[in-house]
């Protein structure tokens, strides 16, 4: 069996970013720190992302479409709407567990700060959730597995607002129980139908 391909210099700076961003957000790194962690120049990192808010976008680029494959993958599993609802919260505790926050959560903090194509894809980032979990309890609702009151517009933000900041709020208290607590919470806005 052939050994999978080495990673690309790109993907490292790729991946570096990402868990820098991650952890003191995007203005929280520069080129300087990324290079040291690789052990490579700042010129070899500008060699692939001639500037910062290119690399921003790409890592941005790259997060969402890995996001929206997992979303698939558990859209496509044979579950109720509140097991798909459980999957999706289990996104953001495995991202706490390794002592990160979801990129485009932290990066919503640092907003105005951003490029505007960087801006424009964090919103597209949160508005594809929004309509996959809109659509996750809108049907659950129709199958009689959720029951909650209003749109499920609505409930679709209120899910990912919730999970968003129990996030930010457990990192600070340093416990993936708290988030655990918390999107209990949340997803119970959402609740199982009474059998």
């Amino acid at each position: 069996m052939a050994s999978p391909p080495a990673a690309s210099t790109a993907d490292l700076i790729l991946d570096a970013a990402e868990r820098r961003a991650q952890s003191f957000g995007f203005n929280g790194f520069s080129y300087a720190d990324i290079a040291d962690e690789l052990k490579v120049t700042t010129a070899t990192i500008h060699y692939h992302f001639s500037a910062k808010s290119d690399l921003g976008a790409d890592l941005l680029q790259r997060y969402s479409r890995r996001f929206a494959e997992a979303l698939a993958e558990i859209g496509g599993r044979e579950c109720s709407a509140a097991a798909q609802l459980g999957a999706y919260a289990q996104l953001y505790e495995d991202v706490l567990r390794e002592g990160r926050l979801c990129l485009c959560g932290i990066l919503a903090a640092e907003y105005e700060t951003l490029p505007a194509q960087m801006r424009e894809q964090i919103v597209a980032f949160f508005a594809s959730n929004e309509a996959w979990l809109a659509k996750v309890v809108r049907v659950g609702r129709e199958r009689g597995e959720l029951q909650f009151a209003g749109e499920p517009r609505d409930r679709a933000m209120a899910i990912l607002c919730g999970l968003e900041g129990a996030l930010l709020v457990a990192r600070a208290y340093g416990g993936v129980e708290r988030f655990r607590a918390a999107a209990e919470i949340v997803l119970a806005g959402a609740a199982p139908a009474a059998a």
